[in-house]
């Protein structure tokens, strides 16, 4: 993906020289917590499916308890000069692409006379605390309705590109154009009637939390469409994207931990629903082609 050298965004904080907090503040996933019931009953260690399995993790709400994340080592000192200066070109990357998407979703709120409010973004390592919580890396990267803001520990695509196999900068971009699909469906009130559901209509393949995801997948391939229209995209882009789409698919993540389909028991979509679905976003362009509560998601 093209972008300007040395991007910066007004609407970006960098928090990664600051003190991790000690821990504590709860976080849920959909009011339900129904992704950390997920993340127990498969006993998925460490990182790569801890980070998998809550990729993308959405609608981070306060009321329910975090799942355990291990004990890990915590430095609780700062990058170095050198650590910044590596992380530099994703800083950039995740700046533009955050900014570009908001920019594309306050034309789309414009043509049917809605106004955009803007989200932040909060680069962070190891921990940090949001209006929903603790968030952590093992988390992945996540939104929070009660600030508005979407939060990322960069090392988290050092997990995407090594053990989920899904590198390149635009499986990077994809990460952060499905967090602002978050926000959009925040401002259009999707993600509080998902959480006004009944429990028993959220879980599995068909149900309310797998349409909100695949719709964040569309937003994303909406964004992308714009980028490909402005002649940022390089060859291959989109080829990443379906490519992380396929690797965080919900069966893909079972199966690399070991276990058997359940697809009574998804979240966020299979690999195939991923990647339709942030195609038909990229196809069509517009949200209207993202009513993923209105179609079969399968």
């Amino acid at each position: 993906m093209r972008i300007p050298r040395g991007y910066k965004s007004q609407q970006v904080d960098d928090r990664r020289g600051e003190e991790p907090p000690a821990g504590g503040g709860r976080l849920s996933a959909g009011g339900t917590n129904l992704l950390g019931a997920l993340f127990r009953r498969f006993g998925l260690p460490g990182v790569l499916v801890g980070a998998a399995l809550l990729y993308f993790a959405g609608r981070l709400d306060p009321g329910a308890s975090a799942p355990a994340t291990g004990d890990r080592a915590r430095s609780g000192s700062g990058p170095s000069p050198a650590e910044l200066a590596a992380a530099q070109p994703a800083v950039e990357l995740v700046s533009f692409v955050f900014d570009d998407a908001q920019n594309t979703w306050k034309e789309q709120f414009a043509r049917v006379g809605k106004p955009y409010a803007l989200a932040r973004l909060e680069l962070f390592r190891e921990r940090i605390q949001s209006a929903c919580g603790t968030g952590e890396l093992e988390m992945g990267p996540f939104y929070c309705p009660g600030d508005a803001k979407v939060y990322i520990d960069l090392a988290f695509y050092d997990e995407l590109k090594r053990r989920l196999g899904a590198p390149g900068d635009f499986a990077q971009a994809y990460v952060i154009a499905h967090e602002v699909g978050h926000h959009v469906q925040h401002l259009l009130g999707d993600d509080q009637r998902v959480r006004a559901a009944p429990r028993a209509q959220q879980a599995g393949e068909r149900g309310q939390l797998v349409r909100l995801e695949l719709q964040a997948d569309c937003y994303a391939g909406v964004w992308a469409h714009a980028t490909d229209r402005r002649d940022l995209l390089d060859v291959g882009d989109i080829e990443e994207a379906l490519n992380a789409a396929s690797k965080i698919g919900d069966d893909a993540l079972q199966r690399k931990a070991g276990g058997v389909v359940r697809p009574e028991s998804f979240s966020h979509g299979s690999s195939a629903q991923r990647q339709r679905w942030f195609q038909r976003g990229f196809s069509a362009g517009e949200a209207d082609a993202c009513d993923t509560f209105a179609a079969n998601p399968l």
